[in-house]
């Protein structure tokens, strides 16, 4: 899998990356987790999981891997498996995020699975947490989730702070993750923060799919200005495969099926959104091997024009995805 620049930001990543959401704590978000987990689900048997998709992952060409503060143990995973396989620096390229607070003690029916606070002590705290187990493999940290309502590109001293542990070498990028149907207008935000006059932010991570494709001209833009793009949800949280069972979704997937013929749901997901030019990685959230497999498949057998076209006509009005993604339950 070739290699290319994130953006401005000096980081080097494949085109397909590895997200750990779904590999680093029992209980998430994704339709189907109960046939791709099954019960057992302790942290040893996660771990084993966890380290068996980044083997494939790895020996797939992929250099970018994606944790977060909030996915459970995804951190500490990864730095015993970065260490146990003896993956020299230059061969993966890590991101994490701050800002939420994992809270559901190991349980997948906790009544609150993490809190989230974007505030300047938080950034401090868990900046220093990630650091305990990643060390300098930290590339890129992410505020998870920069909404609108959250204030955070209002918050002077937070993004001080940020630039001052870039100029640190602290961290070698810094970026933020979008969520929900404001999206556009808080990337609009970001990218007009500036501290003594150096850009805040070198990436942006935000959902992009078949059915919320709405963000595709503020990302492009993103792009241009030397915005790293990644991509996260691309399979809209397990709606966009095959383990799809909601009845609602019926006549989607047999759209779906007919638009790509022989080409399974999940592997249209992915060509999909690595069809358009301003995308550098699209996130797997892969809890298997099999579908890390699919996924990588993806690559390689890039959309035709007449397909991309067709799946135009897919979409969801934006209100309704983020409605239908607030419904569906962790299991």
């Amino acid at each position: 899998m070739e290699l290319h620049a994130l953006g401005a930001s000096g980081l080097s990543v494949s085109r397909l990356g590895l997200g750990l959401a779904a590999l680093g704590r029992p209980g998430y978000i994704t339709l189907g987790r109960a046939r791709d987990l099954g019960a057992d689900r302790d942290p040893d048997a996660m771990y084993a999981r966890a380290a068996t998709v980044l083997d494939v992952a790895r020996a797939a060409g992929i250099r970018y891997v994606d944790a977060a503060r909030s996915y459970g143990q995804a951190e500490a995973f990864l730095a015993r498996w970065l260490a146990e396989h003896g993956v020299e620096p230059h061969e993966m390229v890590v991101g994490s995020k701050w800002g939420y607070r994992y809270t559901a003690g190991w349980a997948v029916d906790a009544p609150v699975h993490e809190e989230k606070e974007l505030s300047l002590d938080r950034f401090r705290l868990q900046l220093g947490e990630s650091r305990v187990l990643l060390d300098d493999r930290l590339a890129l940290y992410q505020i998870h989730s920069a909404t609108l309502d959250s204030g955070v590109f209002r918050n002077d001293a937070l993004m001080a702070a940020l630039v001052d542990a870039r100029r640190k070498g602290t961290v070698r990028a810094l970026g933020f993750t979008l969520s929900g149907p404001e999206s556009a207008a808080a990337l609009e935000q970001a990218l007009a923060v500036s501290v003594d006059g150096e850009r805040v932010f070198d990436v942006v991570q935000a959902t992009f799919n078949v059915l919320e494709p709405s963000l595709a001209a503020s990302l492009a833009a993103a792009h241009d200005a030397g915005l790293g793009v990644m991509v996260k949800e691309v399979h809209a949280n397990g709606r966009l495969t095959d383990s799809n069972d909601r009845p609602e979704d019926a006549g989607l997937l047999g759209e779906l099926r007919r638009i790509g013929g022989s080409r399974p749901i999940d592997q249209l997901a992915v060509a999909f959104v690595l069809s358009h030019p301003f995308v550098d990685v699209v996130l797997s959230g892969a809890a298997t091997p099999a579908q890390l497999t699919s996924h990588v498949a993806a690559v390689e057998t890039p959309l035709d024009p007449a397909t991309r076209n067709a799946l135009g006509a897919v979409p969801e009005p934006p209100t309704t995805y983020w409605r239908i993604r607030g419904s569906l339950p962790w299991s």
